[in-house]
């Protein structure tokens, strides 16, 4: 609702948890994405930051996930600013590496999987992943100009919710193996002060 990604309505092929669906990625969603993002590519910086100072202009509290922009008010130093370009450069490194592997789905799979398991060590909750894929795509849009087609958009939002699907679900599995590690940990630590007495 309201975000570049909601109008698409994707081939679900089952459900993983109850609200993530697993998109399937066609071979023409493939190839769109490759060709696309060898023009993407030569603006890979200006894209980075473009699609984190709309993150914050639009979501505003997506900042709060991140400590060293959280306090910055002006968007314009926030343009600026090296630890967001930094930032921005990793995203669009990731997005580089999934291009890369999109004809070897398990690699591309473990390591979105992995981002997941990271962002919920980042205390980075799954509710904001989709805005950044509607950013990415705000942002790519102007420097493909004339070669955005319909075909295009739906190939690009088709991969981000592919993405945001399994990072939900890495995020699930390391919440879950965070809780079951601190649930032994204090199951250990009883027994451990009986030892000690």
């Amino acid at each position: 609702m309201g975000c570049a990604i909601s109008g698409l309505a994707p081939k679900q092929v089952g459900d993983v948890m109850d609200d993530v669906p697993i998109v399937h990625l066609t071979d023409e969603h493939r190839e769109i994405i490759k060709e696309t993002w060898k023009v993407i590519q030569e603006n890979i910086a200006k894209v980075g930051i473009i699609m984190f100072v709309g993150l914050f202009e639009t979501h505003p509290e997506c900042k709060d996930v991140f400590f060293l922009f959280r306090d910055v008010e002006d968007l314009e130093r926030l343009r600026n600013n090296k630890e967001l370009q930094t930032h921005g450069l990793r995203i669009m490194h990731f997005i580089e590496k999934s291009v890369a592997r999109l004809n070897q789905m398990e690699r591309l799979d473990q390591l979105i999987l992995d981002l997941g398991k990271s962002h919920y060590r980042y205390n980075s909750p799954p509710k904001y992943y989709m805005y950044v894929g509607a950013e990415f795509i705000r942002a790519v849009q102007p420097i493909l100009k004339d070669n955005w087609t319909p075909e295009v958009e739906e190939a690009w939002k088709t991969l981000f919710l592919y993405i945001t699907s399994i990072m939900k679900q890495g995020y699930v599995e390391e919440e879950k193996n965070q809780r079951t590690t601190m649930a032994n940990t204090s199951r250990e630590r009883p027994e451990k002060r009986l030892n000690v007495i």
